[in-house]
């Protein structure tokens, strides 16, 4: 089974969201919204298959990150989320929550073996 496609995002803590956000639109022109900033792509062996990379500021107090007490969190992307949650079950893995379905893909949430909080992206 294909597990991990790639990386979907990356999230961090900091004081003032909104001031990163700007400072990183300043100083090294991302270009920034609500969310933070979208880096998108094109798969190489497949110049037809968009992707994206998300990068995202989150208020230092956020609840967003938790069981874990780490300032970040990685969003992998992966091709069958459904089944290597199954997969990861078995393997004794940590499942934090229950998949969620949105407009953009499914997403679930998982515990390394340090307890970091990772999140695990099936895009549409």
């Amino acid at each position: 089974m294909e597990k991990v496609t790639g990386i979907g995002g990356i999230f961090f803590k900091c004081k003032d969201p909104n001031k990163m956000k700007e400072w990183y639109k300043t100083h090294l022109g991302l270009d920034t919204n609500d969310y933070g900033a979208t880096f998108e792509w094109r798969e190489a062996s497949d110049t037809t298959k968009e992707g994206a990379t998300q990068w995202t500021p989150f208020a230092a107090d956020t609840k967003y990150f938790e069981p874990s007490s780490k300032d970040f969190m990685i969003n992998y992307r992966v091709a069958d989320l459904e089944g290597l949650v199954e997969e990861l079950k078995k393997e004794g893995v940590t499942i934090v929550d229950k998949i969620e379905t949105y407009d953009f893909g499914k997403f679930v949430h998982i515990l390394d073996a340090e307890g970091n909080k990772i999140e695990l992206w099936e895009p549409k």
